[in-house]
């Protein structure tokens, strides 16, 4: 067998289309992957959408992927065939990317799924723990990052003890790991906003509190206070990132606080100066990127103990039906906002 199935976008903006693609050979230090599940990411239908990032095409989205090491390179001592890998993929490169049948990875940016996780619970995890654990800890300044000292390195688990954490946005994906992420670094309380009917799944994360995202501002600003005991808040992570929640995050720090976002930054330039010296880091989450590359090694050589651990719990996963062909209806579900809690998951295998 030469070829696979793929989801093309064929043009910018054109509507996605199953076709085929090679299947790939890997070099020196990849693996070449048999895809079992890849999820579904919000930057999915905005690259499809509004024809961002990718200039080249057809192109092949994907960036969540899991599945069983099919062939290794030459130089590759990590992993051996039938190994069960998590990985993040690469959108700006086809044959890196999860929409389709067979990907290829850098084996050290890649991890073994331990035993007490599903293909589509591992499925859930690279992109958006990605996203919280490089702009915290790279300390590769040519990166956007906040420079803190991570968990996992001396007085990483110390430094940011009873330090009060807002989340904004905890039931999103990248929400549930911002919780666990902030936990792992000690800080305490964390007050996160969801819809209330997550609330006992983020309590279950690590969460103190679940304020009603339906509050006005006004009314999460007054809880967060009294949250807080006193204390001042200094940490902050939007994981929606409109400008509203954007916003009500930047008022809700103390000053010389951090607020993380993952969208571009759409705070008043007149609040900022106000502000005085809060920091806004807008990081970019991806593993693939030079600036990035070291921090992800780091994460992905103890993503396996942190899952068995449950350091890292994943997302709550809905596996789409048809493989490949049910993903575009899962993206357009993602586009009307209509997907809370949980990680839309398809199984390319299962394409007709």
């Amino acid at each position: 067998m030469s070829t696979q199935k793929a989801l093309y976008i064929p043009s910018k903006q054109a509507p996605l289309k199953l076709g085929e693609a090679p299947i790939y050979t890997p070099g020196p230090k990849e693996v070449l992957v048999k895809v079992i599940s890849t999820a579904l990411n919000p930057v999915d239908w905005k690259i499809h959408t509004y024809g961002l990032f990718v200039e080249k095409f057809p192109a092949i989205l994907g960036s969540d992927i899991s599945g069983v090491v099919e062939q290794i390179g030459a130089e590759v001592t990590k992993f051996a065939k039938g190994d069960r890998v998590l990985f993040q993929g690469w959108f700006s490169d086809t044959k890196h990317a999860g929409f389709q049948q067979y990907t290829l990875v850098d084996a050290e940016l890649a991890a073994k799924i331990p035993d007490n996780i599903s293909f589509d619970q591992a499925s859930s995890v690279p992109v958006a723990l990605v996203a919280v654990i490089l702009p915290n800890f790279n300390h590769n300044l040519a990166a956007k990052t906040a420079n803190f000292t991570a968990p996992w390195e001396e007085g990483g688990q110390t430094k940011y003890a009873g330090k009060p954490a807002f989340i904004v946005g905890g039931s999103s994906s990248v929400g549930q790991y911002a919780i666990q992420v902030a936990k792992y670094s000690g800080y305490s309380p964390i007050n996160t906003t969801a819809s209330l009917h997550n609330e006992a799944l983020l309590k279950s994360l690590g969460a103190n509190a679940v304020l009603d995202r339906k509050l006005p501002a006004s009314s999460i600003l007054s809880e967060l206070q009294k949250l807080a005991g006193g204390k001042p808040l200094e940490y902050a992570f939007d994981a929606i990132s409109f400008a509203d929640t954007q916003t009500l995050a930047y008022d809700a720090l103390a000053p010389g606080g951090t607020l993380f976002i993952v969208l571009n930054d759409e705070i008043p330039e007149g609040k900022k100066k106000a502000g005085g010296d809060k920091r806004v880091v807008h990081g970019f989450g991806s593993v693939h990127v030079p600036e990035n590359r070291e921090i992800g090694v780091q994460l992905f050589s103890r993503l396996t103990e942190w899952l068995e651990t449950g350091v890292i719990v994943p997302n709550k996963v809905e596996v789409l039906p048809d493989g490949l062909a049910g993903i575009p209806d899962g993206l357009e579900r993602l586009k009307q906002d209509k997907v809370s809690g949980k990680k839309l998951v398809a199984h390319p295998q299962e394409t007709a």
